[in-house]
């Protein structure tokens, strides 16, 4: 008894002392990662703490680039109660996305009025052959085992992977889930209301 209450002494001591900061504090699983934004600039995920995010690995020249269109929907329904679409330009998928960023950021809001974030372009699966590793952001979400598309590479564009308040992965959705999906938006709203 003596001795775990000099431990908790102690503990209280350095934290009042200063010796833990702020950057010392775990920061949530998804969200301990720094991307660039399509402009070049740093992004710390950690930005999004609180909010739920849906991240999108995308490309202007697939069957499923259309799916610009139900998030931006999504990102104009759930964003002001805490959604916040991601969208990751990847060229991993049939050479889909090759674009520069300028061109990607271009072609995104003209043809499909995106407002939503989007980062600079990564791999989202190793692939040592051709384009190289995984960004360490991809790596983690992959390795999360979810419903309904579970854990592993990714398959194709436009999968996506929902982030909950607390920077939990709690769902996978495979390229042809659809953002307005019954699916998508039952989870969105489930996320949403879990504060």
């Amino acid at each position: 008894m003596k001795n775990r209450l000099l431990a908790g002494i102690v503990a209280m001591a350095l934290i009042g002392a200063g010796s833990l900061d702020d950057s010392a504090m775990a920061k949530p699983p998804a969200l301990a990662f720094t991307m660039k934004s399509l402009g070049g600039e740093s992004v710390d995920l950690s930005k999004y703490e609180g909010k739920v995010v849906l991240f999108v690995n995308v490309a202007s020249k697939c069957g499923y680039t259309k799916q610009y269109t139900g998030l931006q929907k999504l990102h104009e329904t759930y964003g002001e109660k805490g959604l916040v679409v991601v969208g990751v330009p990847c060229n991993q998928f049939g050479g889909q996305e090759p674009g520069s960023s300028e061109e990607i950021k271009s072609f995104c809001s003209s043809k499909y009025n995106v407002t939503f974030d989007l980062l600079e372009k990564v791999n989202v699966n190793d692939d040592s052959g051709k384009s190289g590793k995984a960004c360490d952001l991809y790596k983690y979400l992959t390795s999360v085992d979810t419903k309904p598309a579970g854990k592993g590479p990714v398959k194709w564009n436009f999968e996506k992977f929902l982030v909950d308040r607390k920077g939990n992965v709690v769902a996978r959705f495979g390229s042809a889930a659809t953002p307005e999906s019954a699916e998508m938006t039952s989870a969105i709203e489930k996320a949403l209301a879990d504060k």
